[in-house]
């Protein structure tokens, strides 16, 4: 995304989106009886990621789409390249620690080196009920949902297109979609949609992906409210999203506020405002990607080696233990994205350039 599509609130925003679900991962580790529901409602972390994974592909090619100069090959590559490194670094990871461990003598989740899953998640496609169990590196499963609405984008977007003249309909439409999809497979399943990893999660993902491309238009073709309206907006709809997940409430009504939370704060942005644009916070927002696949690898390591070498009952950690934890996976995300995620994604589209036959980008040129 260039300088000029960026929108700076909703960079910093899946910072704030990846540390929630690092807290639903970490809090177990946690010498507590208790965990706060706000905690407990973190896995809707990735609902948040989802939506603006929607809006954002929008705000990129919706234009070529409508156009005709969306290139698909391209565009897969682009974003294969975006996720796919990180993906395979954090796999060979994970099976290098599991039989690092196993070696060692301590005990070993046998999914962690399924062998069967390896094709699925080696593809990206065990979050589409083609992985027999969740094995390697788990958060993964996300990014496999999302390499389904990859594959499924341009479906999307003619659909936000067919209904760009109405976008609050299709604001309507996705949220009503959304409502019904969660409670009918509830129904069905016996347990929320919104949960579901490897066997539902390509099906997880298009409701928010929806809601997020919906966002795009209703924020693209009725821009205006100013600054006050936008940001009376970002505040209420924040604060109906923490008070929803604090209290416990539906998966529905959160996620819904999210959803409003970011066109609002996109809203912001569009005004020229400066909230959530701070060099740090949009730096986060780089990182999360790199965050949310380290986290499970780093907790593995810290909290498991801690719980030995501590002889810690339960193998839970002190406050102290489990706020250096909480903090280091940050330093080891910005690691991770310095080291593989960033020069491999611009590695991969110098290759995408010398493969369509234009001179690579020279810096400063």
């Amino acid at each position: 995304m260039t300088d000029a599509q960026q929108i700076h609130p909703l960079t910093s925003l899946r910072f704030f989106a990846a540390f929630w679900v690092v807290l639903f991962h970490y809090w177990p580790a946690l010498a507590t009886a208790t965990t706060p529901l706000f905690v407990a409602k973190g896995y809707l972390g990735v609902e948040l990621f989802f939506i603006l994974s929607g809006f954002i592909l929008c705000h990129v090619y919706r234009s070529e789409v409508e156009t005709g100069r969306f290139a698909y090959g391209n565009f897969l590559w682009a974003r294969l390249a975006r996720i796919y490194p990180l993906h395979l670094a954090t796999l060979i990871g994970m099976g290098v620690l599991a039989a690092a461990a196993g070696a060692a003598g301590f005990a070993v989740d046998p999914n962690i080196l399924s062998w069967e899953s390896l094709p699925a998640n080696l593809l990206l496609v065990q979050a589409w009920g083609l992985a027999p169990v969740a094995g390697w590196n788990h958060p993964s499963w996300s990014i496999s949902a999302e390499w389904f609405a990859y594959l499924t984008f341009p479906l999307f977007a003619w659909a936000a297109l067919a209904l760009k003249s109405r976008p609050l309909v299709a604001v309507t439409l996705a949220a009503v979609f959304m409502a019904l999809l969660y409670a009918g497979f509830e129904a069905l399943a016996g347990h929320p949609l919104t949960l579901a990893t490897i066997r539902w999660g390509a099906l997880r993902i298009v409701p928010c992906f929806a809601l997020g491309c919906a966002l795009h238009s209703l924020w693209r073709e009725r821009a205006g409210g100013g600054r006050r309206s936008a940001l009376t907006g970002a505040a209420i709809s924040g604060a109906a999203a923490l008070f929803a997940a604090a209290a416990g409430l539906s998966d529905t009504l959160i996620v819904l506020s999210t959803a409003a939370l970011i066109f609002y704060l996109a809203r912001l942005a569009q005004a020229g405002s400066q909230v959530l644009c701070a060099p740090i916070l949009i730096y986060l927002g780089e990182i999360s990607y790199s965050i949310y696949m380290v986290c499970v690898p780093w907790k593995i390591v810290f909290a498991n080696g801690a719980a030995s070498l501590l002889k810690l009952e339960g193998g839970q950690l002190p406050l102290g233990l489990w706020l250096v934890l909480l903090i280091g996976v940050v330093p080891l995300a910005a690691l991770s994205y310095h080291l593989i995620e960033k020069p491999a994604r611009g590695r991969m589209k110098l290759w995408a350039e010398l493969w369509n036959g234009r001179a690579p980008k020279v810096a400063g040129a």
